[in-house]
Order: C-alpha cells, then sequence, then structure tokens
C-alpha cells in the first residue's frame, strides 16, 4: 500500500508539472492532461466506481483555478490577453459552469469520458487543417449569441474537467483573434470555469467519499499534488506559447487533442 502510495504522489507531481506546461503553452487548464490520468491513476490503485471520472473532472477543475491563474498572469505581462472579452464573456462562462457540474452528476462516468474524448478529437480537425485566414467572422459575437455560446463552453467544460480553452481557443481564433492572442485569453476562461466547477463539484458529490481525503468530487492530496507542481511551471509553457511560431502552435495543440480524445473515447467505448 505505501509503495502504491508512492507511486501515486511521483505521477500527480509529474502530471501536475505537465499540465502546468501545457496551461501555459495553450492556455487550457491542463485538465487535457489532469483528467485521464488522475483517472487512469485511481483505477490502478484499485478505486471502482461509476462516479470516479467524475472525481477526476473535479479535482481537475480546482486545480485549473491555479494553472489559469498563473497561466493568466505571465501572459497578461506580455500584454497578449484581451480582458474586455473576459469581463463580457466571464459571467456567462460561470452560469454554464455551474450548470454543467449539476448535469455532469447526473449523468455516468463513461458519459463524461466519452463526451470528452468526441469533443476533442472534432475540435482537433480545425487546428489539423485551418489556414490561417480561415475564419468565420472578424470579431466575436455579442448578445444572445455570446450569451449562449459562452453558457455552452461553460457547460461543456464543467463536464470534462478543463478549462475552456479547448472551446475557447477555437471560437477566437474563427472570430478573427490570433492564436498567441487566443491562447493568452482563454487562459482566463480557466478561472471563470474552474472555481464555479470546483464548488459545483464539491457540492454535488459531497458526502460520496469515492476516495479517502476527498470534498465531494475534489480529492485534496491530489489537488495538492497537481496544483503544487503545475503552479510553478505554467510560466515555462506560456513563454514558450510566445516563442513558438503560430503553425507550430496550432499542431502541438492538434496532436495533443487527438491523442487524449482517442484515448478516453476508447476508454468509454470498452470500459475499465
Amino acid at each position: 500500500m505505501m509503495t502504491d502510495m508512492l507511486v501515486l504522489i511521483a505521477a500527480m507531481a509529474a502530471t501536475g508539472a505537465f499540465a502546468g506546461l501545457v496551461a501555459g503553452l495553450f492556455g487550457i487548464g491542463g485538465g487535457v492532461v489532469m483528467v485521464p490520468a488522475m483517472y487512469y491513476a485511481l483505477s490502478a490503485l484499485g478505486y471502482q466506481d461509476d462516479k470516479l471520472m467524475h472525481v477526476a473532472v473535479g479535482t481537475s477543475l480546482a486545480v485549473i483555478v491555479a494553472t489559469s491563474m498563473r497561466s493568466l498572469s505571465a501572459h497578461a505581462k506580455r500584454g497578449a490577453v484581451d480582458f474586455q472579452v473576459l469581463r463580457s464573456w466571464g459571467p456567462w462562462i460561470v452560469g454554464g459552469t455551474l450548470l454543467g457540474s449539476v448535469i455532469a452528476d447526473q449523468v455516468s462516468g463513461r458519459v463524461l469520458t466519452g463526451l470528452f474524448g468526441g469533443m476533442a478529437l472534432l475540435l482537433s480537425l480545425q487546428f489539423f487543417f485551418g489556414r490561417p485566414d480561415w475564419k468565420l467572422r472578424d470579431e466575436l459575437p455579442g448578445g444572445a449569441a455570446r450569451a449562449g455560446l459562452g453558457g455552452l463552453i461553460g457547460i461543456m467544460s464543467a463536464m470534462m474537467g478543463i478549462g475552456g480553452g479547448v472551446f475557447g481557443v477555437t471560437l477566437m481564433t474563427l472570430c478573427g483573434k490570433s492564436i498567441h492572442k487566443a491562447v493568452a485569453t482563454a487562459a482566463g476562461f480557466g478561472v471563470a470555469i474552474g472555481l464555479p466547477g470546483a464548488v459545483g463539484y464539491i457540492a454535488n458529490g459531497w458526502g460520496s467519499n469515492i476516495v479517502p481525503y476527498s470534498l465531494g468530487y475534489v480529492n485534496l492530496p491530489a489537488f495538492l499534488l497537481l496544483a503544487g507542481s503545475a503552479f510553478f511551471v505554467a510560466p515555462i509553457g506560456a513563454r514558450l506559447a510566445h516563442d513558438l511560431p503560430a503553425a507550430t502552435l496550432k499542431r502541438f495543440f492538434a496532436i495533443g487533442l487527438v491523442v487524449v480524445g482517442g484515448m478516453l473515447l476508447k476508454e468509454a467505448v470498452l470500459g475499465g
């Protein structure tokens, strides 16, 4: 048991460091790394429950608060963050996130896994095949469209344990934002999603005790390990994001989505 725990500690620390790098590099909060890593680590230690994916998702959302704040700060120092977008989209994203955490509690872990895997594969297509001049419009929508899209980003992100960058970067690049500006601004989406999302998963999972030392669906030891290591690595990713060519950044982003999406979709279809 002690050996298993040491392996888990090492795995979570390494995952957190890589998640921090991903958070800074792609503005996606690191959830695409943390959710599958934590899910498989807990499964390997013998934890078996239909809500195990909920623990991975809830804990990821809590960590995303730290990684996104760190990443946002690093991008803001370079003047790359569009704070007007964050102010106008933030309230709708927060509302959607709270609703998404309630919906997630009503579905099985395999549904959450399949949802994440399928959407990641679909979204990767735009980054693989999209051209720099390929866009739907010159600016982000406002009014009812902004409310609907912002709420949807919050709902989907809360159900998948990601920081909103997967959807936010895609939306902003299709609406005229450069990839660097989109990545930097999407880091702010992670804060708007992670905090209410984590609170929702704590409240909706209260008393479940699927994994020891948890508050609802948020596991405290995993949170501390993941957040602690990710927090210090996120600025490195942010620096790389500004040093890499836009085309290279898009390819890396797409490859990450394909790998994670394929892995989780396979898990949802075949089961544990």
